[in-house]
């Protein structure tokens, strides 16, 4: 007949076993890796990468957006310049226009008798021109008076060519503005040749 075990032996025995059985199924080095942690570790690169993508493209925009005004100003300055002498040779309609023979220069203005030869327009002993490329000392021109003053400006199609001359400086700097800060190198280049054609036209024609 086998003797019974002793309670204590066997109680041994079990929490023997079980500390095997707990051993072969946790990983080496005791730890269970957390899910949460290694979703998260992957999570924050493409978040960062989301935001330095969108601040790259809103410093883009602003940088076109910006670019685009400082070229947009340059255009318009350019028309507001050549507006105040343009506006009187090419909207000819009610002014008087004859001929001016420039007899004296100064600083800024030229001076000279008055020839009259549309409608309605009368002769005066001396109107000023501004001074400039397009006037010389000695030289006759035609000319529009501008109203209720005694100054004129040049007609014809030298007067109108040289009145826009503000306009061809605008589009030169407005060119290098869109080629360079805009990267729209052809419509630079478009800009460009318009400018250098004006600026060229106006100077052979005065």
């Amino acid at each position: 007949m086998i003797p019974a075990m002793p309670a204590t032996a066997a109680s041994s025995h079990r929490r023997r076993g079980h500390s095997r059985k707990s051993s072969a199924k946790s990983p080496a080095g005791g730890a269970v890796p957390a899910k949460g942690s290694a979703k998260g570790s992957a999570k924050s690169p493409a978040k960062g990468s989301a935001r330095s993508s969108a601040s790259g493209t809103a410093l883009r925009f602003g940088r076109l957006v910006a670019m685009g005004a400082v070229a947009v100003l340059i255009l318009l300055a350019g028309v507001w310049g050549s507006w105040g002498s343009a506006q009187h040779v090419m909207l000819t309609k009610g002014r008087e226009q004859g001929t001016v023979e420039v007899t004296r220069c100064g600083e800024d203005t030229c001076a000279g008798p008055y020839t009259p030869l549309s409608a309605g327009s009368t002769a005066r002993a001396r109107v000023e021109i501004e001074k400039s490329v397009a006037v010389r000392k000695g030289g006759i021109y035609t000319v529009v008076i501008k109203p209720g003053s005694d100054e004129v400006v040049r007609s014809g199609p030298a007067g109108v060519l040289y009145a826009w001359v503000p306009l061809g400086g605008a589009l030169l700097l407005a060119s290098v503005v869109v080629a360079g800060g805009l990267g729209r190198v052809r419509v630079g280049w478009v800009l460009a040749g318009s400018g250098v054609a004006l600026l060229t036209a106006a100077f052979l024609a005065v």
